[in-house]
């Protein structure tokens, strides 16, 4: 018998107490991310700068994408542009055959465009990127939508899908230019389930220099969507192209 054996079995030796508790799992490490390199990733309004200039990031960083548009036509137009494999639809064909779609989409045709695309879009996970926005004068200011956010309204419209929010603070100017290798900048994503949002967080991170933080539910999107107008107020001052970082996580 070792010396192990002989512990193991020694009545004199105390055993741990037990509670009748099933052990605690260790808390997961918040920077455990899945693969995502494999999804297929659509693109709403992939014809217009935030979408397409996403579009071209995602692909370069070697993800299959498809971006929509109303006009199937256009959209094959822009995707040659873009190159890096990037396919064309229109918008309702885009949905079918993504995993993963990122709404890009004006704010004034939000709402119609998922109401539209409700049936396409049952099952997939949403990423509401649109930030609802007025100009005046005075220069850019929040709008505050009736369900309290864009993000909200997509859930609102779309009960059969997964809906979360991310990439609202995002220079198109930068992700548009090729001479750009990296873009250092943090993506606040919200929503309602982990499994989900950590999907929108790695995928995030497959951007050189970007970084997926988690950053609430979906019920904190309002704010989320406002700072924009107050980028808009940093880069007219200084002439900048700026963005984001979340300190000490």
């Amino acid at each position: 018998m070792t010396s192990t054996d002989s512990a193991a079995t020694d009545p004199a030796t105390p055993a741990a107490p037990s509670t009748g508790a099933p052990a605690k799992a260790p808390a997961k490490d918040p920077w455990d991310l899945p693969d995502v390199s494999g999804l297929v990733v659509g693109v709403l309004g992939g014809t217009g700068p935030q979408g397409k200039g996403l579009a071209y990031r995602l692909a370069r960083a070697g993800q299959k994408v498809i971006i929509g548009s109303r006009a199937a036509e256009r959209a094959e137009a822009a995707a040659a542009a873009l190159g890096h494999g990037v396919e064309g639809a229109d918008n309702a064909e885009t949905a079918r055959r993504s995993d993963l779609v990122i709404v890009a989409v004006p704010w004034e045709g939000h709402g119609k465009t998922l109401e539209s695309l409700r049936a396409e879009l049952a099952g997939k996970l949403v990423v509401d990127c649109v930030n609802p926005l007025g100009f005046d004068k005075q220069g850019a200011y929040a709008l505050k939508p009736e369900e309290g956010s864009a993000a909200q309204q997509a859930a609102a419209l779309l009960p059969d899908s997964r809906v979360t929010a991310a990439f609202h603070h995002l220079s198109a100017v930068l992700l548009e230019d090729p001479e750009v290798d990296r873009i250092d900048t943090d993506v606040m994503v919200l929503g309602e389930v982990r499994a989900d949002v950590e999907i929108v967080q790695a995928l995030a991170g497959r951007i050189p220099g970007m970084r997926g933080v988690f950053a609430g539910r979906l019920r904190n999107a309002h704010q989320v969507e406002s700072l924009v107008a107050n980028l808009i107020s940093v880069n007219r001052r200084y002439k900048a192209h700026a963005g984001l970082r979340v300190t000490d996580v």
